[in-house]
């Protein structure tokens, strides 16, 4: 299971877990489907930002399914 901080391990259309801006303090987990890349960089420490294909954005933290 990758962490999700390396840009190239994130595609459109993979189920993965994230954490949404308002969940950062507590933690809790949100699981989605990728829809869209927001980070440019080529990786990130905190996880790489997605819009999931419900709308919501977060910093992935595991990758679910390859």
């Amino acid at each position: 299971m990758a962490n999700g901080q390396i840009r190239a391990d994130v595609k459109p259309g993979l189920q993965v877990n994230v954490i949404l801006k308002n969940d950062q303090r507590s933690g809790v987990k949100t699981a989605g489907i990728v829809k869209d890349l927001l980070t440019n960089s080529p990786k990130h420490p905190h996880g790489i930002k997605v819009r999931l294909e419900d709308g919501q954005v977060g910093r992935v933290c595991d990758i679910l399914s390859s």
